[in-house]
């Protein structure tokens, strides 16, 4: 299937971003490529480019050509949108989006749930007001008037951020931190994944070696936080259960002999995939007081998860749930992944019923993301995009499933190239909120992450970020495990002494 070219002419730099995540939210079969004049030479059989965008001293002019079909001056042309040269980089920014999307809206007679945002934390906008002393009317009307997002999105955001900033209080920023551990292996790898995950079957042999490599990296930990609190421990991957059950009970072990958790508020590890819980791995997990799990199913059909590449039944979903619970397990959370093949409002209802009836304590809902790296991307070049179908109808059927079960939503955020540009939002009962996925999402504090493809964040009191990545291939990981120690150190030793 040949997929249709959409070229963007911006007159100025420093804007490509954000024109092609916005121009591909309203084309998302399309391929978006944008030029910059006098830096990418355009040049197409098909004469002009589909859209300009071009700064003036005081304004922003754009044009749309009629796109997918012959080109000819636009009823858009000489649309435009006012700046001054006082304006911060910023308000251009929003300037430009704001025409933008008004433009492509008018043209396409589509409005997207979040207007112009095209970021992945949306919630960080009513964060920073709210901090700032501003009420929900305020925080609502300034996220309509300047991202031009819809009534329900920006209620929905602001809301969270009010359940995050409650929640987030209580937390140790400047005196603590967070630790995350990554597991990258999987028994297979799904459709929509882009993640670096390795088959557990070739890695077999060479996990004592992993293994050794992370507990370099927590005795690392240990000496250079041994002052700090930690808050939050996350094991994720990959499949942490991929683990056998005695590799699993070395990890933990060692975990817990060399940190301190006497602080600890969360200590979750994503079970993940049915088709590698066992009633000993979740025993493991439960003797070494982990208080959080995930047993994420994704779909309640059995047709759409061998088509996802899911080596286990809807069947073997539900008994590694119960088995959860009999083990003792009160904070069991679910994914589920709205906008997979073939499946439409009749199989998410389905699906959310199957869950009611199990009643998890937290549910994530993700909007699928069509990831370049996945196969999914390969499925849409032979199948069409249209085979994909996430919709408001779907998102509500999800949202009022969760309310049947007493939860409300509590973190919330967005990838590129979303299903229906909607949005993940997690959803929990009082007192199950995954605080970890707030913080990740939030970046309110440091978080020390340990293994192959994991990436280390110091959070600053002023706010800044730094980062410090591990070697994604495991293989190298291992090998040059000193290397990334001293990589942290030079990050986190700077914490302890200036932060």
């Amino acid at each position: 299937m040949e997929e249709k070219i959409i070229a963007v002419m911006c007159s100025k730099a420093g804007f490509e971003y954000d024109i092609h995540s916005l121009v591909k939210a309203f084309y998302p079969e399309c391929d978006v490529k944008v030029f910059v004049e006098g830096e990418k030479q355009y040049s197409s059989t098909e004469g002009l480019p589909d859209i300009s965008l071009h700064f003036e001293e005081d304004c922003i002019m754009l044009g749309i050509m009629q796109v997918g079909e012959e080109k000819n001056t636009s009823a858009f042309q000489g649309m435009k949108i006012e700046i001054s040269e006082q304006m911060e980089r910023p308000e251009v920014k929003n300037s430009l989006k704001q025409l933008l999307y008004t433009g492509l809206s008018g043209h396409t007679e589509k409005t997207l749930p979040w207007g112009t945002l095209t970021g992945i934390r949306p919630t960080k906008i009513p964060m920073m007001l709210l901090e700032e002393g501003k009420d929900k009317e305020e925080i609502l009307d300034y996220m309509k008037e300047t991202y031009l997002v819809s009534d329900e999105k920006g209620v929905l955001s602001i809301e969270i951020a009010q359940r995050e900033k409650e929640l987030l209080s209580t937390l140790h920023y400047k005196d603590g931190y967070s630790l995350y551990i990554g597991i990258p292996f999987c028994p297979t790898t799904c459709l929509y994944c882009s993640f670096t995950s390795y088959p557990i079957v070739s890695w077999k042999k060479r996990m004592e070696e992993y293994l050794s490599a992370l507990e370099k990296e927590i005795d690392f930990t240990a000496e250079i936080y041994k002052d700090k609190i930690l808050d939050t421990v996350y094991i994720g991957g990959g499949t942490p259960t991929t683990l056998e059950a005695e590799e699993l009970d070395r990890l933990l072990g060692y975990l817990k002999e060399k940190l301190d958790f006497s602080h600890v508020k969360e200590f979750t590890v994503e079970a993940g995939r049915a088709d590698s819980i066992t009633k000993e791995k979740l025993e493991v997990l439960k003797k070494w007081g982990v208080t959080r799990i995930s047993v994420n199913p994704q779909t309640m059909h059995d047709e759409t998860l061998k088509l996802i590449g899911r080596q286990h039944t809807v069947e073997q979903a539900k008994e590694a749930y119960r088995l959860a619970r009999e083990v003792g397990f009160d904070n069991i959370n679910m994914d589920l992944i709205l906008g997979l093949p073939g499946e439409g409002e009749e199989e998410v209802a389905s699906t959310i019923e199957q869950v009611k009836e199990l009643a998890p304590d937290s549910l994530t809902v993700h909007s699928l993301a069509i990831k370049r790296g996945s196969k999914l991307y390969q499925w849409i070049d032979e199948h069409g995009i249209t085979a994909l179908n996430n919709t408001d109808k779907t998102m509500e059927i999800a949202a009022k499933g969760a309310a049947d079960l007493d939860m409300v939503p509590y973190y919330l955020y967005r990838q590129k190239n979303m299903s229906g540009n909607f949005e993940n939002v997690g959803y929990a009962k009082e007192g199950k909120f995954g605080i970890y996925n707030i913080l990740i999402m939030e970046e309110k504090q440091t978080i020390v992450a340990l293994g192959a493809g994991s990436i280390t964040k110091r959070v600053y009191e002023d706010g800044r970020i730094e980062r410090c990545d591990n070697v994604k291939d495991v293989a190298l990981y291992i090998e040059k495990i000193d290397e990334m120690i001293e990589r942290k150190r030079k990050l986190l030793e700077e914490y302890n002494i200036f932060g």
